[in-house]
């Protein structure tokens, strides 16, 4: 009797689905299906990752090389922070590259921070093993952790869409798909 009390495994919810928001920001800089996922915590961090939809994430794909020397003179791996207040974090816009990734096909995808903030940390384990990229991408094969300034952090979220207005937008697409297929 005592087992049939307890919630089931599939009933409890994961660490992401109770502290962590889903937010999205689809077609990045105009380029189709190229969705960024931004997870943001309730203490005001976010981690940027790839939305389900983006190509990198479709089968078939392999990454061969990520990225994050994203200029002649800005490397995110040099990215050092110290101290509460974050000294030494290279400050990121909306539209600032955190890497690039190289598939097998040669197709080659920017990945942007999609917010304002101060960069924490870059993901070093996807360079090593980039399919966590692929298979975990909102847990272990994040991108990157940013920090908005605390003024900004309520309206961090202007201009992403949320789970649901994204949802619409996937629907949008395969209907979109359908037609032109018929």
């Amino acid at each position: 009797m005592y087992e049939e009390l307890e919630p089931s495994l599939s009933e409890t919810p994961s660490l992401l689905e109770r502290y962590y928001t889903r937010w999205y920001k689809a077609d990045m800089k105009g380029k189709p299906c190229e969705d960024h996922c931004v997870l943001q915590h309730s203490n005001r961090i976010c981690i940027i990752t790839l939305a389900e939809s983006h190509p990198v994430l479709r089968s078939g794909r392999t990454i061969t090389k990520i990225n994050y020397q994203i200029s002649a003179n800005c490397c995110r791996l040099q990215n050092r922070v110290s101290g509460k207040s974050k000294r030494g974090a290279q400050f990121v816009t909306e539209f600032a590259p955190l890497c690039r990734i190289l598939c097998s096909d040669g197709e080659e995808y920017t990945i942007n921070s999609c917010i304002r903030g101060r960069l924490l940390e870059v993901n070093e384990t996807i360079l090593h093993n980039p399919s966590l990229l692929q298979q975990k991408p909102s847990t272990e094969g994040y991108i990157a952790v940013v920090l908005p300034k605390f003024e900004e952090s309520k309206n961090v979220t202007t201009g992403l869409l949320s789970q649901t207005e994204y949802e619409d937008v996937l629907l949008k697409r395969r209907a979109a798909q359908n037609s032109e297929s018929k």
